[in-house]
């Protein structure tokens, strides 16, 4: 359901968050390698993520690299879909038709409104800091992120 950049894009921050800080920024290679994904896309996402400290703050030169701040921490992961411009896919038609709706449904519309309902409620009302402290509590795990103690 969401693209391949939002999928980077949510394991970056969420990748970022748990390893990085304001005294520990991390660089372009480590995140790409610590979210197994080709660092040029991996830079091509964290440039649309840092746009004007939208999700992910970032500092230039030797000491430089990403970070997230406590302001950025309390951000809804819709934040994230909306950085990469991906946030229409909570709002769209499952089949991808411009026009569906109540009145001009398509086939799956009556079953996938419920199901729409609940994933925007999902993705405005968790905080990547929320997130981060399942991760932490041992409760849930990410695969793919490298370099992060994964629960037993």
């Amino acid at each position: 359901m969401l693209s391949k950049t939002a999928e980077y894009a949510l394991r970056a921050t969420i990748y970022i968050a748990l390893k990085g800080s304001e005294e520990n920024k991390l660089g372009i290679e480590e995140i790409a390698l610590g979210i197994d994904s080709p660092k040029s896309f991996t830079a091509k996402i964290l440039q649309l993520l840092t746009q004007n400290n939208r999700v992910i703050s970032s500092v230039r030169g030797p000491n430089g690299g990403f970070y997230l701040t406590d302001r950025a921490r309390k951000l809804p992961v819709k934040a994230i879909l909306e950085a990469v411009e991906e946030a229409s896919v909570i709002t769209k038609c499952v089949l991808g038709l411009k026009e569906c709706s109540e009145t001009r449904p398509c086939p799956m519309h009556t079953q996938y409104k419920n199901i729409k309902k609940q994933l925007k409620q999902m993705f405005e009302k968790t905080s990547i800091q929320q997130l981060v402290d399942e991760f932490n509590k041992g409760n849930y795990f990410i695969d793919n992120l490298k370099g992060v103690r994964k629960p037993c």
